[in-house]
């Protein structure tokens, strides 16, 4: 985050979270998880649960420590140095926590909040089903009520944490008579024998998570661990699209960043025609455009932040998260793809760290609703302020000198 927007809190915590990061986290293990050697690096939240830096946002009786999203994007920023893999993990306290917070009962808070925010317990979320994709609410997941139970059956694919994660938040469909967005529930599952890692994916990146196709047969659940209110999944699916796509933009602008000050300061150091190639407009162009596009994304997800934080009476929170996780996604993309062309060749080998960048940060746009559906939502909170609000000062469309000639405005 940018130091102007920054309190004094916010620095000393990306320090404490720069020194997590350069300290705790050996290469190693990033090495290890791009060989897919590890599966889940269940000690990374370890530590960091060890030095308070999960669940951020989450009330102080739970173990977080009731800071804003402001502060949390300051966090995700310098854990997405690590890329994707990690940051997911580190982001699914913040997703899941989210629910467990805002939809659970006070027991599911201590028996699954509590202890995921002190790395005792680990996290995944179950969304996407095999045929679902960007229609979630096509789910065809069931959890039949018997009793003091539900009983569910089905599959859901690309589970960061299949093989690792402790318990699932699940959504399945809980009434097959009810329109679609009437008739999901969402749950805790606690991993059992029933749940079957059925299928791990050969992913060209962000490696090392355990990602995976589940199969849930006949899991019984206790009843006791529906989040919210029955069939009432599509609330809480709306209110996780802010921590998914947050995190997904914090830790968007935390790679941009490392892939930057990669290409960067090898541009200070290589030399072409008997001088530094930052010496070249061909390059440094590159970083300018580099900068302005990481700026760019710091602002627009500083103001969703902050949107979020304000619960802004305006109404355009919805927007701004789904432009902050757009912009920044993509302008890491474009930065990536920068520092790869500052490099050249050696760019593209493993000699240095951004073919595995690129690799990573591809995803990023996919994710949590890819930015197609980004700009779904954009256009149409757009086009509804509009109808709202009506013009918002001077309507300059009659400042054109023949601005009254009404029979040459023809709309039909």
């Amino acid at each position: 985050m940018l130091d102007c927007l920054m309190t004094t809190e916010e620095k000393t915590l990306r320090e404490e979270v720069r020194a997590f990061v350069k300290e705790d986290i050996d290469k190693q293990l990033l090495r290890d998880m791009d060989e897919d050697r590890v599966r889940y690096p269940r000690e990374f939240l370890e530590k960091a649960a060890a030095r308070g830096l999960l669940g951020l946002r989450f009330p102080q009786k739970y173990g977080g420590k009731g800071l804003p999203w402001t502060s949390e994007i300051v966090a995700l920023e310098e854990v997405g140095v690590l890329g994707t893999s990690l940051g997911c993990l580190y982001s699914l306290v913040s997703i899941v926590g989210e629910a467990i917070d805002k939809f659970g009962s006070e027991m599911l808070k201590e028996k699954y909040l509590r202890p995921t925010i002190e790395g005792r317990l680990t996290a995944a979320e179950a969304l996407t089903e095999p045929r679902g994709g960007s229609d979630f609410f096509g789910a065809t997941c069931t959890a039949v009520k018997e009793g003091d139970h539900y009983i569910l059956n089905g599959q859901k694919r690309f589970v960061v944490g299949s093989e690792g994660a402790d318990y699932f938040m699940v959504y399945a469909r809980t009434d097959n008579d009810a329109p679609p967005h009437k008739s999901i529930s969402a749950f805790l599952v606690d991993r059992c024998p029933e749940i079957k890692a059925e299928y791990l994916y050969g992913l060209m990146g962000t490696r090392g998570g355990g990602t995976g196709r589940l199969v849930f047969k006949d899991v019984r659940v206790p009843a006791e661990n529906l989040l919210g209110e029955e069939n009432n999944g599509s609330a809480i699916f709306y209110q996780m699209m802010i921590p998914e796509r947050m995190t997904s933009a914090g830790g968007a602008i935390g790679m941009g960043r490392a892939a930057m000050d990669v290409a960067a300061r090898y541009s200070t150091r290589r030399k072409a025609f008997g001088t530094e190639i930052k010496n070249f407009q061909a390059v440094s162009f590159k970083i300018a455009d580099s900068v302005t596009l990481l700026d760019t994304a710091r602002g627009i997800v500083y103001l969703a932040a902050r949107s979020v934080d304000t619960g802004d009476p305006a109404g355009k929170t919805r927007r701004f998260v789904s432009e902050a996780k757009k912009v920044a996604t993509e302008n890491a993309w474009k930065i990536v793809n920068n520092a790869m062309q500052v490099m050249g060749g050696i760019g593209y080998t493993n000699v240095y760290p951004i073919e595995k960048m690129l690799r990573d940060v591809r995803l990023i746009m996919i994710w949590t609703g890819t930015n197609e559906i980004m700009d779904l939502i954009i256009q149409h909170e757009y086009y509804k302020e509009m109808a709202s609000e009506g013009f918002r000062g001077r309507d300059i469309e009659f400042d054109a000198v023949e601005s009254d000639r009404v029979e040459e405005k023809i709309y039909e």
